[in-house]
């Protein structure tokens, strides 16, 4: 009976929806836009929260672009956004962002890639963007890469 109760917990805990490894979910955190090539060749991350700075993203990711992509409408009074830039990236991956740490002053969002059953042969090479947006706060944003 004790193995039995045991067995029922062990698989409760591997069924939840736990999204990373490495820090709690973000129930907060929208994907608003994502392509996959975003012109940026290294891995960059951001935090936006005007309507400006938004704009200057979009304008460098359309440079090569005709016509470019729409830039999202974000109420910047209540919303943040987060962009991830993974670089040049071989492979399909996507990134999971995950919350590590929160303070009264900070938040540490991890960003750990997805890894998709292997594909033989050819892997396309892509520079792809993750646009997310999630409440507004006055919180100081830092992102830390984890397991890559």
């Amino acid at each position: 009976m004790k193995y039995a109760l045991s067995l029922l917990m062990l698989i409760g805990l591997l069924s939840c929806k736990a999204q990373s490894l490495y820090g709690e979910k973000m129930e907060d955190l929208v994907l608003v836009a994502h392509d996959g090539y975003s012109g940026i060749s290294e891995y960059e991350t951001m935090v936006i929260q005007d309507t400006k700075s938004l704009n200057k993203f979009y304008a460098q990711i359309n440079k090569t672009r005709k016509p470019g992509l729409p830039v999202p409408i974000i109420d910047f009074s209540t919303e943040t956004v987060l962009v991830v830039c993974l670089g040049e990236l071989q492979g399909e991956k996507n990134p999971m962002l995950s919350r590590i740490q929160q303070t009264e002053d900070e938040l540490l969002v991890a960003i750990e890639l997805s890894n998709p059953a292997k594909e033989e042969g050819f892997q396309a090479v892509s520079h792809p963007f993750y646009l997310y947006k999630m409440p507004r706060t006055p919180k100081e944003i830092h992102f830390q890469k984890v397991g890559w």
